[in-house]
């Protein structure tokens, strides 16, 4: 079962299996329509009169790429930016780790905003959806769904790295949302968030970032990340934000530990994208997966282990990078939440919590947010 809490005064509801921690607001009595920005700008692939394709140049920037595996390879402990796991063929790859047994976030969190989609809805009156890291969109089905029941025209913006992944999931929107128009930004969040797109447009704003992504950042940077998209709302604006809870050790660690060995694949998936970009000539066999919680930390830690003293080349930074036997790249973390560090995440991002949805086992939470 699930239970709603309120933390204004004088609120408490309880909805099924569904608890809810945050104020209660009025739903606005009017909406404005959205309108789709058509006109010819520098960068757009127009697919048809409903997809707009917009790439900025700092999206997949090669010289990024180059700085960024340059520092983090120089660096002790070595390290590597998680968001270059992402090619057509890291995207293809993530798609079937939600899809195993073990890795519950997908499903729980599509699960609960199934169950509480229509009081965001009808709590936030979206005219125009802005999702980060969109990849497939396949959860975003459910809110889009929700809102096109209540207004039309919908806009909808997805924001990702993967052009394949945005332009695949905006063509079968289309085709399942006949009053809905998608633009797709190929950019990494910043680029994206600051895109004319974005900060124009009318109607209330939704801005999305599910799949507890927000756990990849280290504190201060998901601060920054989450000030950043506050730094494009007005005040009727809402964050809709899915994020992963602290639970049972051995939970977490099979979640990055799948017996098919896709996370494996996955995390090497980062060095495939090095060899082939920078010309570089890691030998994938030598590194191995290892990923697992630290409770201290309160996040998992997903490492590339080195199997052996190894020297290997970057030619295009015409640099050779050192790893000692059993030395490790880490390449992702995934912090886990309580709902008091929850609190203060967006306590110091200058946002106030109006809704915050758990399930009854408390495996994770979507939370609705406004400006302060």
């Amino acid at each position: 079962m699930l239970h709603l809490h309120n933390t204004g005064p004088g609120l408490s509801e309880t909805h099924n299996d569904i608890t809810v921690l945050g104020a209660q607001r009025e739903r606005r009595a009017h909406r404005v329509d959205s309108r789709r920005l058509v006109g010819p700008e520098e960068g757009i692939a127009v697919l048809n009169d409903r997809i707009h394709i917009h790439k900025t140049q700092q999206g997949t920037d090669h010289a990024d790429l180059a700085q960024d595996v340059r520092y983090g390879l120089t660096g002790i402990p070595k390290t590597l930016p998680p968001k270059y796991f992402y090619d057509e063929r890291g995207s293809e790859l993530f798609e079937q780790i939600c899809d195993t047994p073990e890795y519950y976030l997908t499903r729980v969190e599509h699960g609960l905003l199934q169950d509480v989609v229509n009081d965001v809805v009808a709590l936030t009156d979206p005219a125009v959806i802005v999702e980060l890291g969109s990849g497939s969109s396949k959860k975003t089905e459910v809110l889009l769904r929700a809102a096109i029941d209540e207004v039309s025209p919908l806009r909808y913006i997805s924001i990702d790295i993967s052009e394949q992944a945005l332009v695949e999931a905006g063509e079968r929107l289309i085709r399942r949302f006949s009053p809905l128009t998608v633009d797709v930004l190929v950019a990494d969040y910043e680029n994206g968030l600051n895109h004319e797109r974005v900060r124009n447009g009318e109607g209330n704003k939704l801005f999305v970032f599910l799949g507890g992504t927000i756990g990849n950042f280290e504190h201060d940077d998901a601060v920054e990340l989450i000030s950043s998209i506050r730094a494009q709302m007005d005040d009727d604006d809402r964050l809709l934000l899915g994020a992963d809870r602290v639970k049972d050790t051995a939970v977490l660690d099979r979640a990055y530990n799948d017996e098919e060995g896709v996370t494996a694949q996955f995390n090497k998936n980062v060095l495939r994208v090095i060899n082939r970009e920078l010309d570089a000539a890691f030998d994938l066999e030598s590194f191995e997966h290892r990923a697992f919680y630290d409770p201290h930390r309160a996040r998992i830690e997903m490492h590339l282990v080195s199997r052996l003293s190894q020297q290997v080349t970057i030619s295009a930074l015409d640099l050779t990078v050192g790893f000692d036997r059993r030395e490790s790249i880490l390449t992702e973390i995934s912090r886990k939440f309580t709902v008091e560090s929850l609190a203060r995440l967006f306590r110091e991002a200058d946002m106030v919590i109006e809704r915050h949805y758990e399930p009854e086992n408390g495996y994770f939470s979507l939370i609705v947010a406004r400006p302060q």
